[in-house]
């Protein structure tokens, strides 16, 4: 059985509708396995990354460095992960080293990515890309684009893995960070062993 046949839907064409800062709008007309025509309306944005940095505090205790702000998708401020955009030509791993330190003022000896995923694949065509974060260094202060204003704390693992998905930790893309943290830790324990 070939399923791509089965399944798949043939472009006839593509129509940019809008172009913003952050993604493109298009229209894009399709037709169905079967030959029925359909308009799907598709968002062509760059890769994302997200940086889960860990450190341990003055008492010993594993921390995650969260940022603070506003969002305006859900008009409210958030605690999430430091995570961004990947420029054009810019690899995913340039991209988590910059938006880390540009974000926090940290700098990591060591990323390690962990898990990259489709956002939403149903409208969406890019990526997100997740690392880990260890062994950082403070090596200045946050360098900002003109229209971010974030805070940063250390705050501990286990406060952050009981609260995603619940008030202020209400980014989803955070959660799938979060989820592919989880497995990681999981997968070393088990190595380790």
């Amino acid at each position: 059985m070939d399923t791509k046949k089965e399944l798949s839907w043939n472009e006839k064409s593509r129509k940019k509708l809008n172009e913003c800062r952050i993604f493109d709008l298009y229209e894009v007309k399709k037709i169905s396995p079967k030959g029925d025509p359909g308009d799907f309306y598709l968002l062509d944005a760059p890769d994302w990354i997200t940086v889960i940095p860990i450190l341990v505090d003055k008492n010993g205790i594993d921390c995650f460095l969260m940022v603070e702000q506003y969002r305006h998708g859900s008009n409210q401020i958030t605690l999430e992960f430091p995570a961004g955009m990947v420029d054009e030509g810019e690899f995913a791993l340039t991209a988590a080293k910059r938006e880390l330190l540009e974000e926090t003022g940290y700098a990591a000896a060591e990323l390690i990515e962990i898990g990259v995923v489709s956002p939403n694949p149903a409208f969406m065509n890019n990526t997100i890309y997740t690392f880990i974060a260890r062994d950082l260094d403070f090596i200045g202060e946050q360098n900002l684009d003109n229209d971010e204003f974030i805070h940063f704390h250390l705050i501990p693992c286990r406060e952050v893995i009981a609260k995603m998905g619940t008030g202020r930790y209400s980014n989803g893309v955070m959660m799938m960070a979060l989820a592919y943290y989880q497995r990681w830790v999981e997968i070393n324990a088990f190595s380790s062993k």
